[in-house]
């Protein structure tokens, strides 16, 4: 596996400098955990952290809310973070950094999102500035690559669903704009739950779209398997952001390796509480992405992936 570094500091989104710092004598750190959904990365954040020195239930609490895919309700739980006085928030996802940042301005936080300057969460990459820093997991053309590599690796693509959560971002808009050059025309599906996942591929089948796309969301790396699942019952090729999707039986990924993002988030949550200023701690970007393509999932469905796109891929599940 060739894991896929992110260029720059390493970087988190948290919000207040904690009272660890400064060489007071060692106590149990609060650490707030904000998502949309179940993390599945979680514990590559913990594994971080114990290798760092921190033991739970002993001088660290990790406090989890999860708005259980109903993102209306993460401002409440950000709230109910700063109520009980953690030391620090990771949010990860767009929507849960807009919840912490709005809960307080004061509070260190380490934020893991789309693009945390696109979305008014810092100022610049190398200088945040206030009480975020962080990790962008999506490159300005992201979207474009997962769509020219499924085009590539399916020629006779020619009519894609993409499953978008309903927030804002960027990824629509390439989307958008790229599948016409590629010859592609656009069914654009919006799930903000699990029965709209169900109800988002009844569509697609009913459109008789050749494959699906879904797009990087914490919403849909909760219920991976309900996923590929879904995919796999309607017989769709689909592209993912994450290797999970494939290593669980998904056509193909093209992304970062969260795993590593998760840990390095880990990593800036130590120096905050040792007192260090988020706004000191640039912003990383994601500079290398790994392709993962799962030619049992291929062979599953009579596809034959072309060897110039096999030849680009980071690992080939057989």
């Amino acid at each position: 596996m060739n894991h896929r570094a992110f260029a720059g500091g390493l970087a988190a989104c948290v919000t207040s400098w904690p009272r660890l710092a400064r060489g007071q004598s060692p106590r149990q750190v609060r650490v707030g955990w904000l998502s949309t959904g179940r993390h599945p990365f979680i514990e590559a954040f913990r594994q971080e952290l114990r290798d760092l020195g921190y033991v739970e239930g002993r001088n660290l609490l990790i406090e989890e809310r999860y708005a259980e895919g109903q993102p209306e309700r993460l401002p409440l739980l950000a709230r109910e973070l700063i109520g009980i006085k953690v030391d620090i928030v990771v949010a990860s996802g767009g929507a849960a950094a807009r919840a912490a940042r709005g809960a307080t301005k004061t509070l260190p936080m380490v934020c893991i999102a789309g693009d945390l300057l696109w979305m008014g969460l810092v100022t610049s990459l190398a200088h945040p500035g206030g009480n975020v820093t962080g990790f962008n997991t999506l490159s300005v053309d992201l979207a474009v690559k997962w769509l020219e590599f499924f085009k590539a690796a399916v020629p006779s693509l020619a009519r894609v669903a993409v499953l978008f959560d309903p927030l804002p971002g960027r990824q629509r808009q390439q989307v958008e704009t790229t599948a016409p050059r590629l010859g592609l025309k656009v069914v654009t599906l919006e799930a903000r739950n699990r029965d709209d996942i169900d109800r988002a591929f009844e569509r697609a089948a009913r459109e008789r779209v050749g494959g699906i796309v879904v797009v990087a969301s914490p919403l849909f790396a909760e219920y991976k398997a309900q996923i590929v699942a879904d995919a796999e019952k309607h017989r769709f090729p689909a592209m993912y952001e994450h290797r999970d999707f494939v290593e669980a039986g998904g056509l193909m990924s093209s992304g970062s390796d969260l795993r590593v993002v998760f840990g390095r988030a880990a990593i800036y949550v130590d120096k905050i509480l040792k007192g260090a200023r988020p706004a000191d701690l640039p912003v990383e970007e994601p500079t290398k992405y790994e392709l993962v393509i799962n030619l049992k999932t291929a062979k599953a469905l009579g596809l034959t992936i072309p060897l110039s796109v096999l030849a680009r891929a980071d690992q080939i599940i057989e």
